[in-house]
């Protein structure tokens, strides 16, 4: 194992690694107290070559790195890989490419929706695992021996288990299967920080124009202070605080410490400010500037006895093909099918998708496939009617 902490040895690794195929790739990072993850070590290996940088030596430049991560010629093979796709992302301001994720792959072949590295390589390799160092501060040096071990397995065993995954998707047709999902995987707007979108990964009940656009705004505000600040959004005002405060509207600070969860200290300081700030820039935006609520979702008129048949016969295929249920459907795509019937949101009315599910959708839709129960294997089956 080599342990990189100079420039010239990082650039002579990179230089060995241009000529391969592939290469496994994983990171470690904390994440805890900062809003960006702080890079900490880097695991990186070929069927070759493998090694430990350590992003954290002093002078360390990581630019032949990402330039090896860029080389459109070598394979950037991760496991569940977009934490350090992401992190790859904002510190070169290019996404690896081209890629390949083995929890992607596997999720293809029968291994389940998201199987853990651990039970991945138990199952391909027979190996257990040792996880004690799972939870190491991997900011800490020196780091031990058996730190490093732990590190490097991550790759190490991944550069055996990438050409078995490869290997097998192509024996049964399947490398188109995940195309979509590494596209998907790979496409730069996803790990891009866009603050006036954030409010819409947040967990709320309301459809109320008002209340949505003053949660777009409280939400950006505090996704840039917490950027500027670099500090987890969450650790200066949770969620469920910022829900509270949109609910109560507040134009004061006395009426912002009455705001459920608020601290008075907070609300009479500058962080009271702030708050207070963007709800009054709130309160002058032009109603054509509110968000605009998409019932389409909310009031899909679809059929229920429909949607369950369609679950049922999603259920049948996948287990048939050996695959996750959501790499065919997702609930939200069959919803609109009953809803509509074929749309640009349905997928698996086309493709590979169509010929092991979708056409079996429009048989049943046409009274042309039953479903039944057999007795005698205790299985239910779609029967050609």
């Amino acid at each position: 194992m080599q342990l990189i902490e100079t420039n010239p040895d990082l650039e002579n690794l990179c230089a060995r690694l241009q000529d391969e195929p592939f290469v496994c790739v994983d990171l470690e990072f904390l994440r805890e107290r900062t809003y960006f993850a702080q890079l900490c070590l880097i695991q990186i290996a070929s069927p070759e070559v493998a090694a430990v940088i350590d992003p954290l030596a002093e002078g360390l430049n990581l630019v032949p790195f990402f330039a090896l991560m860029h080389n459109p010629d070598i394979t950037k093979v991760f496991h569940s890989g977009r934490q350090d796709i992401e992190l790859i992302f904002q510190l070169s301001g290019e996404v690896p490419t081209p890629l390949f994720d083995s929890q992607i792959a596997a999720s293809a072949l029968g291994f389940g929706e998201a199987i853990s590295y651990e039970n991945l390589v138990k199952s391909m390799l027979d190996i257990n695992l040792d996880k004690t160092s799972r939870l190491s501060d991997w900011s800490r040096r020196p780091l031990s021996a058996d730190q490093l071990d732990y590190a490097l397995g991550d790759v190490t065993y991944l550069c055996r288990i990438y050409p078995k995954l490869l290997a097998k998707l192509q024996q049964l047709g399947r490398t188109n299967w995940i195309e979509e999902e590494l596209a998907a995987l790979g496409a730069p707007a996803l790990y891009q920080i866009a603050p006036d979108n954030v409010w819409q990964k947040m967990r709320h009940r309301s459809h109320n124009a008002k209340f949505l656009t003053l949660l777009r705004e409280l939400a950006a505000w505090r996704e840039k202070r917490a950027i500027a600040k670099n500090v987890p959004r969450q650790s200066f005002i949770k969620d469920d605080l910022l829900l509270n405060i949109c609910t109560a509207c507040p134009c004061t600070k006395d009426a912002l410490t009455a705001v459920r969860g608020m601290r008075a200290d907070l609300a009479k300081g500058k962080l009271g400010d702030e708050i207070i700030e963007v709800v009054q820039n709130f309160k002058a935006l032009p109603k054509s500037a509110y968000v605009t609520i998409d019932d389409e979702d909310k009031n899909l008129n679809y059929d229920a006895a429909l949607l369950e048949v369609l679950k049922m016969v999603l259920r049948i295929c996948a287990s048939k093909h050996n695959i996750t249920p959501k790499l065919l459907a997702s609930e939200d795509e069959l919803k609109h099918f009953c809803a509509q019937g074929l749309t640009d949101e349905v997928r698996f009315m086309s493709g590979w998708r169509y010929e092991i599910f979708g056409a079996l959708v429009q048989k049943i839709c046409s009274r042309h496939t039953a479903i039944a129960y057999n007795p005698n294997n205790h299985s239910i089956e779609l029967i050609d009617c």
